[in-house]
């Protein structure tokens, strides 16, 4: 595909009801952003708010925090389409000037009985006022219809599914101003394209019937249409219609089960394109590869195996002191006050543990050690191995230990081998208790990893505590 630099790209979003953003539409959203990146073109938000009722400032903001979180900064101020409305009534009466369009005064029976009509012929319905016009001054409640073709095809040339032709009869004269004067979805979609110099077109898979009526609009005004795109649906991993049996469908779902942006932003690409056998790969590749001729047509599948892999290579590879900082977020949304040594402690950490997290969830869950409070209470199979023996030989262990030089693993793993061989046993011996002792039970990383995260003194304490008569 021929690169159009400056050219706008736009990403609409309507206000769901159920007050969240779908993955599918940050799917699309994030195909549009490639796309725009790409060609160097701008990437622009509309929010499709012409549904009154469900476009509340809650959910509009709801779509600005899933944008903001995946990374996908619109290159200018949010367009809302009500605010639009006074240049989609114009294009009407351009319409009705170029006889495109005509008023109809049908009745809702009258409606009823003529969709009944044409699904028995199996046709779209046709208003009698297609061929007479009103009287002069006659001020009954009205609509403005579209007045397509009735006979013949129409063409949308989609980009991923090829030529898709529509049978005109079965497109209906489609509503532009309900009687209260309020444009309809496909006039202001169409009008704002236009007006917004949009050439390309990427969007959902669920309104690809509307691309014909939005053709025939375009062809009414006498303006050039645009060039389609429509990406196919994502599916459950059985194959059946994401749906909450699956788990997770909105953005903000994967924001509060551990999944970093910049792991969905790299997952949500592979779902529906790909540049070859490449799984992982950074925005800047993507942004360098990314031709939507290349997204495949048929439904692409979650697969929750493939994010958390992809998610446990991001928390491997990201700064420490950002993933602390999220770490502390979670532990702080669990009920935990931490103090500046708290977050300290975790930066220390995050790196000696975060190689087995698949999730931000996991990463909180393997940290949770180093912030129990003291004398920890041992689970009663912590509480079985110390036994006298295991006992005196962790006092040992903590005099020995007392004397390395620097309390990090390199040093730390070392002296725990020295003082297994010196007392002529396999760490098997003591390491379970010790790790028990250090953690509450708790998951922890190897011994010289916990030893490491709690510190010296911190770590010794609690070795002590453990020896005590209470313990």
């Amino acid at each position: 595909m021929s690169s159009m630099p400056d050219r706008p790209v736009v990403t609409r979003i309507a206000p769901s009801p159920t007050g969240s953003m779908h993955i599918g539409t940050a799917r699309t959203a994030l195909f549009n952003w490639l796309y725009a990146r790409h060609t160097g073109g701008k990437f622009l938000l509309r929010i499709e708010d012409t549904d009154r009722e469900r476009s509340t400032q809650d959910a509009v903001q709801v779509i600005f925090d899933g944008l903001a979180w995946l990374g996908l900064e619109p290159d200018s101020p949010a367009v809302f389409q009500a605010a639009r409305a006074d240049l989609h009534r114009q294009a009407v009466d351009d319409l009705l000037e170029r006889g495109a369009a005509y008023r109809c005064y049908m009745t809702v029976d009258e409606v009823t009985a003529e969709r009944e009509k044409a699904r028995a012929e199996g046709r779209a319905i046709r208003s009698p006022w297609r061929e007479r016009a009103a009287e002069p001054g006659d001020n009954r409640p009205h609509v403005i219809r579209f007045r397509g073709p009735a006979e013949g095809e129409t063409i949308v040339q989609d980009l991923v599914k090829g030529p898709v032709t529509f049978r005109n009869r079965e497109l209906d004269d489609l509503i532009l101003l309900r009687s209260d004067g309020a444009p309809t979805y496909n006039l202001a979609v169409g009008v704002d394209d236009h007006d917004m110099g949009i050439t390309q077109v990427i969007r959902g898979d669920d309104p690809q019937n509307n691309a014909a009526r939005q053709t025939l609009i375009y062809h009414g005004l006498g303006w050039e249409t645009p060039v389609w795109a429509h990406l196919p649906m994502i599916h459950g991993p059985d194959g059946s219609k994401l749906s909450k049996r699956h788990g997770a469908q909105a953005v903000g779902e994967f924001a509060e089960m551990g999944y970093l942006p910049e792991a969905m932003r790299n997952y949500l690409a592979r779902l529906g394109w790909g540049h070859g056998d490449d799984e992982i790969f950074s925005d800047e590749q993507a942004i360098s590869w990314f031709d939507v001729a290349d997204v495949v047509s048929a439904p692409a599948r979650l697969d929750w195996a493939k994010l958390n892999h992809i998610n446990n290579h991001y928390i491997r590879q990201a700064e420490v002191v950002r993933l602390s900082s999220m770490v502390a977020t979670l532990h702080e949304g669990r009920g935990l006050t931490l103090s500046a040594e708290d977050r300290e402690t975790l930066q220390r950490t995050v790196p000696l543990v975060r190689d087995g997290a698949k999730t931000l969830l996991e990463l909180a869950d393997l940290t949770a050690f180093v912030l129990h409070r003291r004398p920890l209470e041992l689970p009663e199979k912590a509480l079985a191995m110390l036994n006298d023996e295991t006992r005196a030989r962790l006092g040992r262990l903590a005099t020995a230990l007392t004397g390395v030089a620097e309390w990090e693993p390199a040093h730390l793993e070392p002296a725990i081998r020295a003082f297994a061989e010196a007392e002529g046993v396999g760490i098997g011996k003591f390491g379970p208790a010790l790790r028990a002792t250090l953690s509450g039970g708790s998951p922890a990383p190897d011994l010289a990893g916990a030893l490491s995260a709690l510190g010296r003194t911190e770590s010794l304490a609690r070795i002590d505590d453990a020896l005590s008569p209470r313990a």
